[in-house]
């Protein structure tokens, strides 16, 4: 049974007081609601169509709600049953008495713009995802939202815009604006067909019967994945090689990349089952009290019953300042974070979370986030696996078959760990979290007993995403979650040349070459002192024995044992330079090696894929555009890794050799100058290549959101002390 939504309480309607808006909009609303009944054909449910164009008028006459659906383009595969769930909001938010309307954003697929200039608008993206759904909500007057949520940068985009639209209309002194996001359905990954699987065991057979062993155990390795479009590139990379070394032809390559392709996606889309930005988005934006449980995770588009009960609960928020939009946001920030952290989620949601903080009018940087997770610890409570049938489609199955409860049961289980929690924050269920914790009735993780993906028990104390800080950068990232504990280990307090690249494109290129390590070694790109100084430092239990050994014989036996660290440097790739693009290819390529992804870490001024995983260093500030330290490392140089500590260190080169850790970097800077300003003036030209008007100057730097400088300067509130609690309820920070 439907419910009736109470009209806005605001002094200002512009269909009241404008008269064009009543003749051009009610043939909009009455299209829509007409096409959704259509669309749903015999399973419409509810009573004989009733909006009448007059009907239609007198709603907007009498600022009944106008509720904007906001889906996102169907070229992008979370979208493409968008126009199913549109049919089923529209149809009920007339039915409880608003005015539906909907448009849809752009969403660019970080996947189809991966390693090609695409990716230098993705970042860019999520800002013009903001001022589109500012602009059409501001022109159109709409008071809330349903919001079909994707992937990549949508999601914080459009929550972006909305805690703008909020605080804008509370400075205004109008009423509040609410919404509800519904996060696409979980895409179901594709498996290796049979006879591929068959042909590729024959080329891993091949590659071992020529001496390729590692090319035969990466193949394996990969082939391990579920099919999804980020084992696809680790495909790529490993075919690529094994064509290089003769082991398959071209055609074979192509033949085997293509019937990949096509087995990878469900043909009803949704959101890859990877923990990418996009899911890590989900679980954020749950986490933020913004998504009902209803539509949190599931493995097909929400039926009209989900849908209902999220629409039925906007009743309790609409007029209510506590449940705007920015309100619910910055009341919740802590408990997303957390949530974050425990599920392991993207380092790109590090950047998001502060632009939509700041959007809402809030003061926030990378340094709260940072300083909200160290207050205290946080478990690694998500054991996700796309090798082991556990990936977020297995969490979606666990979810829907009603054993637990998605982000409610993370939440459950972060108190039972003794994790701070916010309960008494609003959230669009028109409750807070301490009302919706009460129902007991699966809520442990416990109640999974075959491959739990939410656990009860954390598989470590630690988890989520660590802020780095070092004598030539002021700010980094680093997923310590996407690191297993040897491999962190494996890097923590270790010494890494440099191997120094301006771009990505010559990064992937060097990458892929099967005899990088070669390369490196017979141009002697290392020092053969500073080769020495690291095997004290790294493996000084080998040093007796390897102490007199000559350069080639000494690099092969650090190559084989690991003593040898590389930092891999990719400059240039900042906001300001290039857009911020992801560095993904370049990591996906180590991590499908299994020599590099024992020696090489990546240090970026870029991004990464949020599924992305390894000792992928990112965001660093400031970037070289910039004139950030990054811009002066060159190949060579030593770097000391102290990850937990978080820091990375400038070694000096001297006292390295003579056993000292010695960090020192401001005479580097000036004897570098020429070498920098040669760079620069790469940088500048190479910039051009981005399309002028969506460049992201006038910009704040990545430890400050990436935000246009008239957002964060106007972001002034304190999200500690600046907030509203449900009535009966006080701010404890």
């Amino acid at each position: 049974m439907a419910l009736r939504y109470p009209n806005i309480d605001n002094p200002v309607n512009p269909y009241r007081d404008n008269v064009q808006g009543k003749a051009n909009e009610p043939i909009c609303v009455a299209g829509l609601l007409d096409r959704a009944k259509q669309v749903l054909g015999p399973a419409y449910e509810g009573p004989a169509p009733d909006w009448t164009l007059e009907a239609i008028y007198d709603r907007l006459e009498n600022n009944a709600p106008r509720i904007v659906i906001i889906g996102g383009s169907a070229d992008h595969p979370a979208h493409i049953m968008d126009y199913l769930t549109t049919a089923r909001a529209a149809l009920r938010i007339w039915q409880n008495g608003g005015v539906p309307f909907s448009f849809s954003t752009p969403v660019m697929c970080d996947g189809t713009a991966q390693s090609n200039q695409g990716m230098s608008y993705s970042l860019q993206s999520r800002n013009a995802v903001a001022e589109v759904v500012v602009n059409q909500i501001e022109a159109h007057s709409y008071h809330g939202a349903f919001v079909i949520q994707g992937c990549d940068k949508q999601p914080l985009g459009v929550v972006s815009a909305l805690a703008h639209v909020d605080r804008i209309r509370r400075l205004r002194g109008e009423a509040p604006f609410f919404a509800t996001f519904a996060p696409a359905h979980v895409l179901k990954g594709g498996t290796i067909p049979p006879d591929l699987r068959r042909e590729l065991e024959n080329v891993a057979k091949r590659a071992e019967g020529q001496g390729a062993d590692d090319i035969a155990q990466d193949l394996r390795e990969t082939m391990a994945y579920i099919l999804q479009c980020s084992s696809n590139t680790a495909f790529q990379g490993v075919l690529q090689r094994a064509r290089e070394r003769g082991i398959l032809t071209k055609e074979e390559h192509k033949d085997y990349e293509k019937r990949l392709a096509v087995a990878t996606c469900d043909g009803k889309g949704g959101i890859c089952a990877f923990n990418g930005t996009g899911n890590s988005s989900r679980h954020l934006v749950a986490g933020l009290g913004l998504v009902h449980p209803a539509l949190e995770l599931l493995t097909e588009p929400p039926d009209q019953e989900a849908v209902n009960r999220a629409l039925d609960s906007l009743a309790a928020m609409i007029n209510d300042p506590a449940f705007g939009v920015s309100n619910i946001m910055a009341a919740n920030v802590r408990n997303a974070i957390r949530i974050h952290s425990a599920s392991g989620g993207s380092t790109n949601l590090m950047m998001h979370l502060v632009a939509a903080m700041l959007y809402g009018g809030y003061r926030f940087s990378l340094w709260d986030i940072d300083r909200i997770h160290k207050e205290h610890p946080v478990p690694d409570l998500f054991d996700y696996s796309l090798t082991e049938g556990r990936d977020i489609f297995a969490l979606a199955l666990q979810c829907c078959s009603g054993k637990i409860r998605g982000m409610e049961t993370l939440f459950h289980e972060l108190l039972e760990n003794g994790v701070p929690m916010d309960l008494d924050a609003p959230t669009v269920t028109g409750t807070t979290w301490r009302e919706r914790l009460a129902r007991r009735e699966g809520l442990s993780a416990e109640r999974v007993a075959d491959n739990p993906i939410i656990l009860s028990e954390p598989r470590r104390p630690f988890s989520g995403v660590d802020v780095l800080t070092g004598n030539f950068f002021e700010s980094a990232v680093v997923k310590i979650s996407g690191m297993p504990t040897p491999q962190l280990d494996e890097f923590d307090k270790k010494a890494a040349f440099v191997l120094y690249y301006e771009n990505e494109e010559d990064a992937n290129r060097s990458l892929l070459d099967p005899d990088l390590l070669e390369h490196l070694k017979r141009k002697r790109h290392f020092s053969h002192q500073n080769l020495r100084a690291m095997l004290r430092h790294n493996g000084p239990e080998h040093v007796e024995r390897w102490k007199d050994m000559d350069y080639d014989e000494l690099y092969d036996h650090m190559v084989k044992t690991h003593v040898l660290k590389i930092a891999v440097v990719i400059s240039g790739q900042g906001p300001a330079a290039f857009g911020m693009p992801e560095m993904f290819t370049p990591m996906q390529h180590i991590n499908a090696n299994r020599t590099l992804r024992r020696l090489v870490t990546v240090i970026s001024d870029g991004r990464y894929s949020g599924v992305t995983y390894g000792a992928a260093i990112g965001h660093m500030t400031p970037e070289a555009l910039q004139g950030g330290g990054i811009l002066y490392l060159k190949t060579g140089d030593l770097l000391y890794l102290d990850l937990r500590r978080g820091e990375i260190q400038f070694l000096d080169a001297s006292a390295f050799q003579n056993g000292q850790l010695r960090f020192e970097f401001d005479s580097v800077r000036t004897a570098r100058q020429p070498l920098a300003e040669q760079r620069l003036s790469r940088l500048r030209r190479r910039k051009r290549r981005v399309a002028a008007g969506n460049r992201l100057v006038a910009h704040t730097d990545a430890a400050h959101g990436v935000v246009p400088l008239a957002v964060a300067e106007e972001a002034e509130l304190d999200y500690r002390s600046d907030v509203l609690l449900p009535k009966g309820k006080r701010v404890a920070r």
